[in-house]
């Protein structure tokens, strides 16, 4: 449903089950490498899933700060959220604001 959704309206695909850590077998469900952003979808919200569950709850802090740690930002929905599209707006305000925050880093270079 992602990759259909940015096709659709012109964002970049996204990598699924991208391994973003350089050590440990992390991987995003869908990751956009190049802006160091992701996408988590938390299934089990209602049903005591995994991501509910201590250690699921835990294990998941520890992925995402490290995650942090390393540049990323990370996005996380339900899937009945991805269903409403509730992540494509977020999703474009990241893009956005990572092109214009490099290309002002850029600009400042060359000044110099």
């Amino acid at each position: 449903m992602i990759e259909q959704v940015c096709e659709a309206v012109g964002l970049p695909m996204p990598i699924k089950e991208y391994r973003f850590h350089p050590r440990r077998r992390w991987r995003f469900d869908y990751a956009w490498p190049e802006y160091m952003v992701a996408i988590e979808v938390e299934g089990g919200a209602w049903t005591y899933g995994r991501h509910n569950r201590a250690k699921g709850f835990i294990n998941d802090m520890e992925k995402y700060n490290e995650a942090v740690l390393l540049g990323w930002r990370v996005l996380r929905y339900t899937p009945e959220q991805i269903k409403e599209g509730k992540w494509l707006d977020n999703l474009a305000k990241l893009m956005y604001n990572h092109s214009h925050e490099h290309r002002t880093d850029d600009e400042t270079r060359r000044q110099r």
